[in-house]
């Protein structure tokens, strides 16, 4: 049985910004993406992708806001559950006409994803998702006060919006995704992170949020055993003082390297933050192999000789007992 693959593929990399975040500029963004999931596809792993949706979920928020009072307002999960079907449609019919294009036949299926969250996760009263376009100053203080919105900066491109973030505990669709794999399709799920939802007195019942699609992705591929979990991103890796003068590329990063730079703020929450803890949950329950790079640049990166590879301890005999050592594989 080929190995499983979990691709995440961020939000902002289909509506980027300065773009009015159409449908046609989407789809132009995301023929790139897939360019580098059929290099994966072609390499012989089962794909689950996953996607962001923070601008396009608060759009859509942001839609059903302005509509008011000539329409029904929009809960911020019937915003996610939108979204993930419209991305889905998208990636589904992209990667399609990518894969044809190469002459390899293959079916894809997005799939509509609830995910289980804790009513009572302290994300629900300390709000840090941003979600939709990037403001200016003073845009952002005129929609904190007209709105009631909560404002913050984000990591230098601008101010957005923030929504509650819980973590995921439970995918309720997993069965559902591993029979996909089993039958050979290649499977769309949790998108934007899922739909978040709770158990109240023995029902499924939908809260609003917006989960982390890196932290649901790490789920995800936990749950599936997969061998390798992939971040598809804006940059072409990790950065060691990222955006400054003296900022060194990370070509390998072992786990405790990951672990510290973390721990001492390297890695900011609103951008490269929540993938390195994401791989991190990943590599600690037993995962494999991380890899974090830009759409152009995943072939190379799935062969070792681009992007930030990220490997878990690997077990090795040395005088009759085993040891465990990290191992990273270099350019």
């Amino acid at each position: 049985m080929k190995p499983i693959a979990v691709i995440a593929i961020g939000g902002n990399s289909l509506a980027r910004p300065g773009e009015q975040g159409t449908f046609e500029e989407q789809q132009r963004n995301a023929a790139e993406t897939c360019q580098g999931i059929a290099d994966v596809i072609q390499a012989g792993y089962r794909i689950v992708m996953t996607h962001g949706n923070g601008p396009q979920v608060g759009q859509a928020l942001l839609r059903g806001e302005l509509s008011q009072p000539n329409l029904p307002a929009l809960r911020l999960d019937e915003c996610d559950a939108e979204t993930e079907g419209s991305i889905g449609y998208l990636l589904e019919q992209t990667l399609e006409n990518v894969l044809a294009g190469r002459g390899v036949e293959a079916s894809v299926a997005s799939l509509i994803t609830q995910v289980v969250v804790d009513s009572g996760d302290p994300a629900f009263d300390y709000p840090t998702k941003p979600i939709g376009p990037f403001y200016r100053f003073e845009e952002a203080l005129e929609r904190q006060r007209k709105l009631g919105w909560k404002m913050v900066e984000d990591a230098g491109r601008g101010w957005r919006r923030v929504v509650p973030s819980p973590r995921p505990l439970e995918i309720l669709e997993l069965p559902a995704i591993r029979a996909g794999l089993e039958a050979g399709v290649i499977v769309i799920a949790a998108g934007g992170g899922g739909i978040p939802v709770v158990r109240k007195a023995g029902r499924i019942v939908g809260i609003e949020a917006v989960i982390d699609k890196d932290r649901v992705s790490s789920l995800l591929a936990r749950n599936l055993n997969a061998e390798l979990l992939l971040f598809s991103t804006a940059v072409d890796q990790v950065y060691w003082h990222y955006g400054r003068a003296d900022r060194r590329p990370l070509d390998t990063l072992t786990r405790e390297e990951a672990r510290r730079y973390l721990d001492e703020g390297e890695f900011p929450a609103g951008s490269m933050g929540p993938k390195i803890e994401a791989a991190l949950e990943y590599l600690e329950a037993g995962g494999s192999r991380v890899v974090i790079a830009s759409p152009r640049i995943l072939k190379d990166a799935l062969n070792g000789h681009a992007g930030t590879q990220i490997h878990a301890p690997r077990a090795v005999k040395s005088g009759g007992s085993t040891r465990r050592h990290e191992v990273c594989q270099g350019r």
